[in-house]
């Protein structure tokens, strides 16, 4: 059985360049991606040559301007694309999410001689990028970090160790928070860091229940030199851009979660309406097509969410919530529809044969990641109550 069975979803896009758009992304996802995707991830290998053509294909820079390399598309259309691309393979479309966020930084606070410098190679130069923001001790209280970068003249020097980095040891360069000043937020600066840079070395990767082709590791910063030239925005402005990067990151992990689940339900629904018992198809059955209805709900629920939030990105308008809203209903309903899809197949949903035992440990992983979703509880409920009472 192939990864994915034929897929239904009618895309609503705003231009006829966006519908072509995703017709490509379709051509590469099925062609390229989707046939190799579960053995690559059984053997733990990252498919550089995939983003290599992603990049060379106008891909990896689709919701930035044009000017430095980008596709000049709205976030309602790069987030689709990030549907596609999840479908056919996870650690592709997390990827490609990542890669994104690891460019908003200097793309939105960086100079404008920053921007003519480094965006075109990032945006469409064949870089990959990876965003540094966790540690060992700080994960969801992330204004804990404890990286520091010291002010050497025109330099800074960075030590410390980052955790958790998707694309840890393999990126080209990374956009990476450190502590300039005091304790708390406004002590927080960011960096544009090489991958090269002296100093910097990953540890092993992280041995992981999914995503075993996404390496994801440890980074440690040994007196690693970084120029003023390449501090983004103005010092203790780090964390005010981690969390403007971050809600539209959340958007992409919402996207990510709602192809996840899209490719289990199409597997499943596969499988029930091939598979026989009782001298008929097992989608036949009352108890089967209620779940089958019950999993596509919540897949058009999420990606209604997740694209009402693209939407007033796009328009210039306060999306925070609404990004926190996506993010929590769209990976909650992966998890949801990856394991009823394991339940749809039986005995052989829990095996290797079939993907949705993949898909299944692979939603998981989108609950945590970009901020758990007991954190998105917490800042959808300071949206609506205020802060908490100390």
């Amino acid at each position: 059985m192939s990864d994915r069975a034929p897929q239904w979803v009618e895309r609503r896009l705003p231009t006829e360049e966006a519908g072509q758009l995703i017709d490509l992304v379709r051509e590469i996802a099925q062609r390229e991606i989707a046939p190799h995707a579960a053995e690559e991830e059984e053997a733990g290998r990252f498919p550089r040559e995939v983003f290599t053509l992603l990049s060379e294909s106008g891909l990896l820079g689709l919701p930035y301007d044009s000017e430095h390399g980008g596709g000049d598309q709205p976030y309602e259309v790069y987030l689709q694309v990030l549907e596609e691309l999840s479908a056919a393979r996870l650690t592709v479309g997390l990827g490609v999410s990542v890669h994104s966020l690891a460019c908003h930084g200097l793309a939105g606070y960086g100079s404008k001689e920053q921007r003519a410098e480094h965006l075109p190679s990032m945006l469409s130069g064949g870089l990959l990028g990876a965003y540094c923001l966790s540690e060992p001790a700080s994960g969801s209280d992330a204004a804990s970090l404890r990286t520091k970068a010291v002010r050497d003249g025109d330099d800074w020097v960075v030590t410390g160790t980052k955790a958790w980095i998707t694309h840890g040891g393999i990126a080209d360069f990374y956009t990476v928070l450190a502590r300039t000043g005091a304790e708390g937020a406004r002590g927080i600066t960011a960096f544009l860091v090489p991958g090269d840079a002296a100093g910097l070395s990953a540890a092993v990767p992280e041995k992981k229940m999914g995503m075993k082709g996404s390496p994801t590791a440890q980074l440690h910063f040994d007196g690693v030199r970084i120029p003023d030239a390449r501090r983004i925005g103005e010092e203790g402005q780090g964390f005010a851009i981690a969390l403007s990067a971050l809600d539209s990151g959340r958007l992409g992990i919402a996207a990510c979660a709602i192809g996840v689940a899209q490719a289990a339900l199409d597997g499943a629904l596969g499988y029930a309406t091939g598979r026989k018992q009782f001298g008929r198809p097992i989608a036949d059955f009352q108890g089967l097509r209620f779940m089958l209805a019950d999993m596509a709900t919540r897949i058009e629920a999420g990606r209604a969410l997740y694209l009402e939030a693209a939407r007033l990105r796009d328009a210039g308008r306060p999306f925070s919530r609404q990004a926190a809203m996506a993010k929590l209903f769209c990976t909650d309903a992966a998890m949801q529809v990856t394991t009823d899809a394991v339940q749809v197949l039986g005995g052989y949903g829990y095996t290797q044969d079939f993907p949705v035992e993949r898909l299944m440990r692979e939603a998981k992983v989108l609950q945590i990641v970009e901020g758990t979703n007991q954190i998105q509880r917490m800042v959808i409920a300071r949206h609506l109550a205020g802060p908490e009472s100390r």
